[in-house]
């Protein structure tokens, strides 16, 4: 299956966990893959990896909550290749913290990266989208749908991605862009590597973000993000697809 044969797909967070396996798959369907990643040395590992694989890849370290730091990378993808056909932004934080006792400058900062970084990464990719009749897929999560404990910021700011990708979705559906989301839930990525929980976490919540099957690999999302990002999905936008394995059915 060669859904990206001539297709440049740019991803955030392609160092690690979703964003790597999201392009790794993309590459092996025929795409140009621009990786981009504040890891220098993981971004590069992903586009070493694709390219002893005879896929076509680039790396760029990038602050997706920088404005201008977005700006040079949307721009150096479409110098490098010529053109942007899909934006898959799955690059993110996440913390938890007791909803009362959550610091300003944690809380900016989780907004700053998983939301505001994506609507900067929506607004410079629109204009090239719209000229290859091209997709974007965000990176929503469960914690968007149904309450995550100690995740107020987490989940406030995947709550707006989902709400920003159904407002672009219908705005640019006449210009010939999709924007869809995914929504996934019990995915084992290094995310909560080193995570602090607070002292009055209360773990007995916990099941309720955990899949009825397991957890599954990244691999699992990133199937579906291709299907969305490809032609496959042409008839889909505005929508959030869940990849939960029924932890919210």
């Amino acid at each position: 299956m060669q859904r990206f044969t001539d297709k440049v797909v740019l991803v955030t967070g392609a160092g690690s966990g979703i964003g790597k396996a999201s392009a790794v798959r993309i590459a092996a369907e025929g795409g140009a893959v621009f990786c981009i990643d504040l890891n220098r040395e993981a971004v590069e590992g992903t586009v070493e990896e694709i390219t002893a694989a005879g896929g076509k890849a680039a790396a760029r370290v990038c602050d997706v909550s920088d404005e201008a730091s977005v700006r040079d990378s949307v721009q150096a993808c479409v110098d490098h290749y010529g053109s942007l056909y899909s934006l898959v932004n799955m690059a993110g934080i996440l913390r938890f913290d007791d909803t009362a006792q959550l610091q300003a400058g944690h809380w900016q900062k989780v907004i700053d990266i998983n939301l505001t970084g994506t609507l900067f990464l929506c607004r410079e990719s629109l204009p090239h989208l719209v000229r290859s009749k091209g997709s974007i897929v965000n990176a929503a999560s469960t914690a968007a749908l149904s309450g995550l404990p100690c995740g107020v910021a987490y989940s406030a700011s995947k709550g707006g991605v989902l709400a920003m990708t159904r407002s672009i979705a219908v705005e640019y559906a006449k210009r010939g862009v999709r924007a869809n989301c995914v929504c996934p839930g019990d995915i084992t990525t290094g995310m909560t590597d080193g995570i602090d929980f607070p002292g009055t976490m209360d773990f007995d919540l916990m099941p309720r973000i955990m899949s009825l099957s397991g957890p599954r690999a990244p691999e699992v999302v990133a199937g579906v993000i291709a299907m969305l990002a490809s032609e496959d999905g042409i008839h889909i936008t505005g929508e959030d697809i869940r990849v939960d394995g029924g932890t919210l059915s």
